[in-house]
């Protein structure tokens, strides 16, 4: 099988039911879908498997979840399966409260960095909350768009936040406060809207 197919070189590519620009919104949403799930991959090879058994199972069960997510922002045929499902929103409400309680009190946001793991999911965290905003633009132009790709963003980035704090904690690197901030975090849960 050929890698390279000739078919997007007038700047056009194949999506589930048609054809697009290759600078549409949808490639744009859920090509960042999958620019997020690179940097998870890059978490993963820099997570030690004695102390994050439980994290790898999640970040490859996530990487699964953002194949399904991109597929169903990539389907525009009349009756869309869905593959991504609530059941993968309420799993990382799960993992958030979890790690919320696992990792230590903070009132401030923190600045990014610490271990080069955790490093590495702020930098997806940033890439899924860029994804979120693209999903939003292509639900305003396709209202046909499911709401679960959107929960599914929103969560994930929450997931993301408190992982990076987890991976620093276990690993005994305490998160840096930013110091001009107010206190935003009220009993170990976010403040801005879910």
């Amino acid at each position: 099988m050929k890698i390279y197919t000739r078919t997007g070189d007038k700047g056009k590519t194949s999506i589930i039911g048609g054809r697009v620009d290759k600078d549409d919104i949808r490639v744009e949403a859920y090509g960042t879908v999958d620019e997020a799930n690179c940097f998870v991959g890059q978490a993963m090879t820099q997570l030690d498997p004695a102390i994050f058994q439980d994290v790898l199972e999640d970040l490859e069960k996530i990487q699964h979840e953002l194949f399904d997510c991109g597929g169903d922002l990539a389907n525009v045929t009349k009756n869309r399966e869905l593959k991504l499902t609530m059941e993968a929103v309420e799993y990382l409400e799960k993992r958030i409260d979890a790690f919320t309680e696992e990792a230590p009190k903070i009132e401030r946001f923190i600045l990014p960095g610490g271990t080069p793991a955790s490093a590495s999911i702020h930098i997806a965290r940033t890439v899924t909350r860029r994804a979120e905003r693209l999903v939003v633009s292509l639900m305003k132009a396709d209202p046909e768009v499911s709401e679960i790709s959107l929960k599914f963003i929103n969560r994930l980035s929450d997931y993301f936040f408190a992982l990076a704090r987890v991976i620093n904690f276990r690993l005994n690197q305490k998160d840096v406060e930013y110091i001009r901030s107010a206190k935003v975090f009220r009993e170990g849960k976010r403040k801005e809207d879910k």
